[in-house]
């Protein structure tokens, strides 16, 4: 049991839901538990959006607010159980859980079904995420139906039901302070396990040699998850975006993308990183690592407050589309380029997306059509990348070399703060960090 719980920001943040809702009600359940076999299941990990409001991590809960008058947050969780805690491990209970986590009410899981018509009742509107999954829609749907059931007694139903996600994804979009540390602290464990993979490298490990690295740094500083599956290419599989199977050889003269980031209470890092498995580029690989570094770096130029969000991507697009020129990689001139969109046989991703509880977080990036306008507290990614496979059109000194740099950004009052900047980045870093 942890009783020192800071509940200042996820009361605050229900506060902000209580205003937005009025009079009527909010109701959130966690992430059910899932199978990974038989009778074995994944690692448990809570609902994003309901952990942002409760800071309650125990699968089988749900969160009620009940606006108007009344104005309560009411936690639905499994009880105390000696003999389950023999087995599972601790349980806060409702009791304890209203206490540690500053809940106005707290009752157990198995009332849900009983209370929420009463909760629903004189209700008009229904927040909730809708749509999640089955049986909680169906769920939902048979406490409403149970209220009209008792229409003759003057009680009324909700006539409609409102996706509670959109209002979250919004208060999601902006950092707050305990957000930030939280994201600082995640950027700064994936930093060092980047730096110890570049040390441990070498010509004739396997993949996933670098990648038990990476996840024991993770670990020993108390990021027990990965934020996603790790992407740790050498060679020709650099130029897999999403490559998973971490089980090439690799070979000297290699270069080795590693995509990986850890999850820090509850809140996600993403850095990727190029560098070559025996130490020092060759010259065509310099060549394309300073081409994506100088498109990354222009990036961080404008990602700014007053920008559109699509803004850095266009300035990716122009500086690599030139660089793809000036290397004889591309023909024409750099208006066609863009215009006919050719850079896109080598470069065809985003530079970079949200981040934050989730690696791919909550938040529209375009509103009915107009991009984001980045604000303070908003955290992105920053990855340009470049993609070179074999082929009759490209020449054979650039075949199979894949870089991509990625970095964590948070945009501030005056700009931005790269919170993965302690990363060996520069050519002369990487080299240096390898020779370690």
């Amino acid at each position: 049991m942890n009783a020192l719980v800071d509940t200042s920001p996820y009361v605050a943040r229900r506060e902000r839901v209580f205003a937005a809702i009025g009079d009527d009600i909010a109701i959130l359940p966690t992430a059910p538990e899932v199978l990974r076999n038989r009778d074995t299941g994944f690692l448990y990990r809570h609902d994003s959006h309901f952990y942002y409001l409760t800071g309650f991590a125990e699968p089988e809960a749900v969160l009620v607010m009940v606006g108007g008058n009344e104005r309560k947050a009411i936690l639905f969780c499994r009880e105390k159980n000696l003999e389950r805690e023999i087995w599972d491990g601790y349980r806060y209970g409702p009791d304890a859980a209203r206490e540690v986590f500053a809940f106005d009410e707290a009752r157990p899981i198995a009332q849900l079904a009983d209370d929420l018509p009463a909760l629903l009742s004189d209700r008009r509107v229904v927040h909730t995420p809708v749509g999640m999954n089955a049986s909680w829609d169906a769920q939902i749907s048979a406490s409403i139906n149970a209220v009209r059931g008792l229409s003759r007694t003057g009680v009324s139903a909700p006539s409609t039901v409102t996706d509670l996600r959109a209002l979250l994804d919004d208060m999601r979009l902006i950092k707050d302070s305990h957000e930030i540390a939280l994201m600082r602290r995640a950027g700064a464990i994936a930093s060092q396990a980047h730096a110890r993979a570049m040390r441990f490298a070498r010509p004739g490990q396997y993949e996933y040699e670098v990648e038990a690295e990476i996840a024991h740094e993770f670990i020993r500083h108390g990021a027990r998850t990965p934020a996603y599956n790790h992407i740790v290419a050498s060679g020709p599989n650099a130029c897999v975006l999403h490559y998973n199977d971490s089980n090439r050889r690799m070979q000297d003269g290699d270069l080795l993308l590693i995509d990986a980031g850890c999850e820090y209470a509850g809140y996600a890092s993403d850095i990727t990183r190029t560098f070559p498995v025996n130490g020092k580029f060759s010259g065509p690989q310099r060549d394309v690592y300073q081409a994506v570094l100088d498109a990354e770096l222009a990036c961080m130029e404008v990602l700014k407050p007053g920008q559109s969000f699509n803004t850095y991507h266009g300035v990716a697009e122009r500086v690599l589309s030139q660089r793809l020129l000036d290397l004889g990689l591309l023909k024409g001139t750099l208006d066609e380029v863009l215009e006919q969109k050719t850079f896109t046989k080598f470069y065809m991703h985003r530079a970079g997306h949200w981040l934050g509880m989730d690696v791919h977080d909550a938040g529209d990036y375009r509103k009915q059509g107009v991009w984001q306008t980045l604000k303070p507290g908003m955290v992105l990614t920053n990855e340009p990348g470049l993609y070179i496979r074999p082929d009759a059109d490209v020449p054979e000194h650039f075949w199979n070399i894949g870089v991509r740099i990625e970095d964590d950004v948070l945009i501030t009052t005056d700009g931005n703060e790269n919170l993965t900047a302690a990363t060996p980045k520069t050519v002369a870093e990487v080299e240096a960090a390898c020779a370690r």
